[in-house]
């Protein structure tokens, strides 16, 4: 196995994946209460991709959470300048509706959450039917390291809001 450049922790060996969560999914078959549980997950998650379908994105790039009877973001009213999530709900209203690129244009990392959240409704549902258990495989993905490329990644997108809000794209 190549050596991992600097400080970097080499992966395991595949005969090793298992052991950290990499093995795909587990022989093991979810129970009754865990198939509920990710029955539940998968309908929440459904029913976010619903709400987003039934509306229809702002063509501004952000406000089509108003049609939920929610107030304008704060930040766009005092300083007119988006705020972190500004453009989220717009951006899964685009992406419920087919369109990933203007989803991606209107705000990436919402795009991003969106596809999550649609692979949240495929794989917690099908554990819920099948009771595969695709949670090990998964569960393995997540950590310190996502948590802060998440962070680096919504604070990219923020950025890019704020060129978009200003005109610059």
């Amino acid at each position: 196995m190549p050596e991992a450049p600097g400080n970097a922790i080499p992966p395991p060996p595949p005969s090793d994946w298992a052991a950290v969560g990499w093995g795909g999914a587990s022989p093991e078959r979810a129970i009754g209460p865990v198939r509920l549980a990710s029955g539940l997950v998968a309908l929440i998650a459904a029913t976010v991709l619903t709400i987003a379908w039934i509306l229809v994105p702002s063509d501004d790039g952000l406000g089509t959470h108003r049609q939920l009877g929610m107030p304008p973001c704060n930040w766009i009213v005092a300083a007119n300048m988006p705020c972190p999530t500004c453009g989220m709900t717009t951006a899964f209203s685009h992406a419920a509706h087919g369109d990933l690129p203007a989803s991606f244009g209107t705000q990436p990392m919402g795009a991003v959450l969106a596809v999550v959240t649609a692979a949240t409704v495929l794989v917690a549902g099908w554990t819920a039917l099948t009771g595969s258990m695709l949670a090990p495989f998964l569960t393995g993905l997540f950590g310190r390291r996502l948590f802060w490329i998440s962070i680096v990644m919504l604070l990219l997108a923020w950025g890019w809001k704020i060129m978009d809000h200003r005109g610059v794209f």
